[in-house]
C-alpha cells in the first residue's frame, strides 16, 4: 500500500479518536448552535490546517533527527499519556465559552481564530506532531486534518440530533481505551526496532 495512503489512513482514526470529547467539540457545537453550519466547518477546517501543517512540519524535523525506536518510544508513551488526558475531559472554560457565544461580523474568522487558538498544545496537535516523526508529512498533514473535522462535524450533528444529552462518559471511554491501544502497539515496535 502507498505510504501516502497509510499515513493518511492512519492520522485520520488517529485524530479522530483524540478529538473526541475533546473541547474543540464542545466549541464547534456552541458555534453551531448560534450560526449555520458550514461557516462554522470552514472557520474549523482552516484553523484545523494550519495548526497541523505546523505540527507536521515540526514531527517530520524530528522523525528525520532521531532514530526511530527511540521516537517510537516517545510516541507510545505520548499516546498512553493522551489516554489518560481523554480520561480527565476537557470542558470550556467562561472565556471560551463567551467567545462562542459573541457575535461577530464574519463567523469563519471567529471560529477559525477560536479554533486556532485553542488547537495550539492541544492534543491533537501533539498527536500530530507525533503522527509526523514516523509517517510522510503530507498524508498525515491531510489526514490529521480530515480526521479532527469530520470529529467536530460528528459532534455538531450528533449535538443537534441527541440535544445536550450525548454519552460524554462513554465517549471519553472508547477514545482513552484507542489511545492506550495505540500506545502499546507504538511500545512494542519501539522494542522491536531497539533489539
Amino acid at each position: 500500500m502507498d505510504a501516502v495512503v497509510v499515513s493518511t489512513f492512519v492520522s485520520f482514526w488517529v485524530v479522530f479518536v483524540a478529538e473526541l470529547g475533546d473541547k474543540s467539540q464542545l466549541m464547534a457545537l456552541t458555534f453551531a448552535t448560534r450560526y449555520r453550519v458550514w461557516p462554522v466547518l470552514a472557520g474549523i477546517t482552516a484553523a484545523t490546517a494550519v495548526v497541523h501543517l505546523a505540527s507536521v512540519a515540526i514531527g517530520h524535523g524530528l522523525g528525520a533527527a532521531l532514530p526511530t525506536g527511540w521516537i517510537n518510544v516517545a510516541a507510545a508513551i505520548a499516546f498512553v499519556g493522551f489516554g489518560f488526558w481523554t480520561l480527565r475531559g476537557d470542558t470550556l472554560t467562561d472565556d471560551e465559552q463567551a467567545k462562542a457565544n459573541r457575535p461577530v461580523k464574519s463567523v469563519v474568522i471567529a471560529v477559525g481564530t477560536a479554533f486556532f487558538l485553542a488547537e495550539l498544545g492541544d492534543k491533537t496537535m501533539l498527536a500530530t506532531i507525533t503522527l509526523a516523526t514516523d509517517y510522510g508529512w503530507f498524508g498525515t498533514w491531510v489526514g490529521s486534518t480530515v480526521g479532527m473535522v469530520a470529529a467536530d462535524a460528528l459532534a455538531i450533528v450528533v449535538g443537534r440530533m441527541l440535544g445536550r444529552n450525548l454519552p460524554e462518559r462513554v465517549i471519553r471511554y472508547g477514545a482513552a481505551a484507542l489511545f492506550f491501544l495505540f500506545g502499546i502497539w507504538l511500545g512494542v515496535e519501539a522494542v522491536l526496532a531497539l533489539t
